[in-house]
C-alpha cells in the first residue's frame, strides 16, 4: 500500500505527465527515429541512424521543447480549457502555475544544452522555435487562419530539424510533409470546433467562432480532398512499399469522417472526428517501417 505521500506524489507525476502530454511527445520521438531511418536516411545502415549521437541529441532537444510548448499552452489557455476539459484540467491543476512555469524554463534549457551538442546553427534553431511556441501561445492562437497554420507548421518542425540535418531533398519527402501538414491542419480546425465554447467564452477568435460551423465545415471538406493529392501521389507515383495498405485506409477513414462531419453539431461528435484524425497520424508512425520489410527485418537482427 502507498502512504499518503507518495499517493500525492504519484498524482503530481501524473498531473505533470497530463501537462507535457507525454503520450504525444513519445509518438513524436518514435516517428523521428522511423522517419529518419525508413524516409530521411534509408540510404544509411540502421546501425548508424540509431547510434547517431548528433540525432539522439536533436530528438531529445525537440522533445524538451515540445514538451516546454504544452506547459505554456497550458498556461496560457488554463481558463478555456476548465470550460472546454473540465477533468483533464482538474488533473492539470494538482500542479501549481508556478512549477509549470519552472518546468516550462528548465525543460527550454535543456532543449538549448541539447542542440549546442550538434551546432550553433541547432541552437538558433530551436531559440527560434522555443520563442515561436510562445508568440504563439500568447498572440497567435487566438488569431482565425494565422493560429491554424502556425499551429500546424509548429507541430511538423520537429521533422523539418531532421530533414535539415540529413540534408534529403528527395521529391517523396516533400510529398509525405504536404500529407502530414494536411492532416495536422484538419486536426486543428476539428479541434476549433470541438472547443468551440471555450473559445466563445474567452474571446478566441477561431475560425468556427468568427465565421461559423458550417464555414468551418466547408473548410475541412476542401482540405479533406486537398489530402487525396499527396496520397494518391504516395500511392501511384513514389515506391511506398507495403506502407500503400495505409493510404488506402487513410482515404476510407478521410471517407468517413467527411460523412460524420457534416452530420457532427456536438463537441462528443466533434470529438470522434478529432480521434479520426489523430488515428490516421497514429496509424502512419506506426506504418512507416512497411516502406520496406526488408530493413525491418534487418533492424530486428541488429537488434538480436
Amino acid at each position: 500500500m502507498l502512504t499518503r505521500k507518495q499517493k500525492h506524489i504519484l498524482l503530481k507525476f501524473f498531473s505533470m505527465f497530463s501537462v507535457i502530454r507525454g503520450y504525444n511527445i513519445l509518438v513524436v520521438v518514435i516517428a523521428q527515429y522511423l522517419a529518419s531511418i525508413y524516409i530521411l536516411a534509408h540510404d544509411k545502415p540502421v546501425k548508424e541512424v540509431v547510434l547517431d549521437l548528433n540525432l539522439l541529441m536533436l530528438v531529445l532537444a525537440s522533445a524538451a521543447a515540445i514538451a516546454g510548448g504544452y506547459i505554456i499552452n497550458n498556461f496560457y489557455d488554463s481558463e478555456k480549457d476548465l470550460i472546454n476539459r473540465p477533468r483533464k484540467t482538474m488533473l492539470d491543476r494538482l500542479v501549481s502555475q508556478n512549477t509549470k512555469l519552472s518546468f516550462y524554463f528548465v525543460l527550454n534549457f535543456i532543449a538549448v544544452i541539447m542542440a549546442s551538442y550538434v551546432s550553433f546553427r541547432a541552437v538558433v534553431f530551436f531559440s527560434v522555435y522555443i520563442f515561436a511556441i510562445w508568440f504563439y501561445s500568447h498572440k497567435l492562437k487566438k488569431l482565425p487562419f494565422i493560429g491554424n497554420l502556425v499551429s500546424a507548421i509548429l507541430t511538423i518542425t520537429p521533422f523539418f530539424v531532421i530533414f535539415v540535418y540529413y540534408k534529403n531533398f528527395e521529391h517523396v519527402v516533400f510529398v509525405h510533409a504536404m500529407f502530414l501538414f494536411l492532416v495536422i491542419s484538419m486536426r486543428e480546425l476539428t479541434k476549433d470546433l470541438e472547443n468551440l465554447q471555450g473559445d466563445m467564452a474567452q474571446d478566441y477568435h477561431t475560425i468556427p467562432v468568427v465565421y461559423g460551423e458550417k464555414a468551418s465545415k466547408l473548410m475541412l471538406t476542401v482540405l479533406s480532398v486537398l489530402t487525396l493529392v499527396p496520397t494518391l501521389l504516395l500511392i501511384f507515383q513514389y515506391q511506398v512499399g507495403k506502407m500503400s495498405y495505409y493510404f488506402y485506409v487513410s482515404i476510407v477513414l478521410l471517407l468517413v469522417f467527411v460523412v460524420m462531419l457534416w452530420k457532427s453539431n456536438s463537441k462528443s461528435q466533434y470529438l470522434i472526428l478529432h480521434n479520426i484524425l489523430k488515428l490516421i497520424i497514429v496509424l502512419g508512425v506506426i506504418s512507416i517501417p512497411l516502406i520496406d520489410i526488408g530493413l525491418v527485418l534487418n533492424k530486428i537482427t541488429f537488434i538480436r
